[in-house]
């Protein structure tokens, strides 16, 4: 049995705040999401710098954010954010007690 999921593309971002970006999906969808709680552990930690945070560009070929360091989320994951958010703050809390 197949079951049909949508896919979900970043097609347009914009930085809206330190940590905040304006994402627009392939759907129509639009989401304004404060990363901030998130950005914990090696890879996502340096996105607290407000600067290196608006280095922040669409990947065509992904499309979804990224960063120059690596950092990206799945472009699902940022569709649906409100499911999610509460989760990854949990999981980024628990990855800055273990480098503590």
């Amino acid at each position: 049995m197949v079951t049909a999921h949508p896919i979900h593309s970043v097609k347009n971002g914009a930085v809206v705040g330190d940590h905040t970006l304006r994402l627009q999906f392939s759907d129509a969808t639009e989401r304004v999401i404060n990363f901030e709680p998130v950005l914990r552990g090696e890879i996502f930690g340096a996105l607290r710098d407000p600067k290196f945070f608006s280095l922040v560009r669409l990947d065509p070929e992904v499309c979804t954010i990224v960063w120059p360091n690596g950092a990206d989320f799945d472009p699902a994951t940022l569709h649906d954010w409100p499911a999610h958010a509460a989760e990854l703050a949990a999981r980024a809390k628990r990855w800055e007690l273990c480098a503590a």
